[in-house]
């Protein structure tokens, strides 16, 4: 895909991932609608437009697709599901609730935002969806069930929707990163950089057309 002046969507754009990715994809040239619920706090660019979204909510995220249309009277090729998030905690102790939270924006507001930005590009018979799942979507970790879960879901959504869109030229790839320089573990161990990440979906996005990444692992080479 020829990135310059085209609009993409990235959720969780405020920090880490997602605002590495939102970055990488002004640098091409393009526009970004950053959806989060707070904004990035020393960021500001002409071509990024942050977008107040609580993925978790059905209604928000209509909302913030409304405010996007709005912004960017152009169609929304392109769509990041970077927002996520992750609790430790054997099955047992998890509280509930903490449980729900989970997947409600792991999963269900992957549902929740992709819904809306399919049909537009099936009729302009072209776009990419982006699915940021993890190592953990491949893999059981202890202590790690929900987390777990959740990202074996991300896997397994993006796989069917590949297979749905692929006949509409729309192309679905799941991105599963080893771990992310991002605050979510206090491990020192070596990890990834959310930068090296970001170059991964550029390099993902400018394949031509008849080429397509449908599951991408990428790990740290000494863990």
């Amino acid at each position: 895909m020829k990135l310059h002046e085209k609009t993409a969507i990235v959720t969780g754009a405020s920090r880490g991932i997602g605002l590495a990715i939102s970055k990488a994809l002004i640098a091409e040239d393009m526009n970004v609608a950053g959806w989060s619920r707070t904004a990035p706090e020393e960021f500001r660019h002409e071509h990024f437009t942050h977008i107040n979204a609580d993925l978790t909510s059905e209604k928000s995220v209509q909302q913030a697709y409304e405010n996007t249309k709005e912004r960017f009277e152009e169609s929304v090729p392109v769509l990041i599901n970077n927002a996520g998030a992750g609790y430790r905690g054997s099955m047992d102790k998890m509280p509930p609730e903490k449980w729900r939270a989970l997947f409600d924006l792991n999963v269900h507001g992957i549902f929740y935002v992709s819904r809306l930005v399919i049909p537009e590009m099936k009729k302009a018979e072209a776009g990419h969806i982006i699915n940021i799942s993890s190592g953990a979507g491949t893999n059981g970790i202890a202590g790690m069930s929900c987390y777990c879960g959740t990202k074996h879901a991300v896997a397994g959504i993006s796989e069917s929707l590949h297979l749905e869109l692929r006949d509409f030229g729309i192309k679905v790839t799941c991105l599963s990163p080893g771990s992310v320089e991002t605050g979510f573990s206090d491990s020192k161990k070596n990890k990834l950089k959310p930068e090296d990440l970001a170059a991964s979906v550029v390099h993902i996005l400018k394949c031509t057309q008849n080429f397509h990444y449908t599951d991408v692992q990428v790990r740290p080479l000494q863990p």
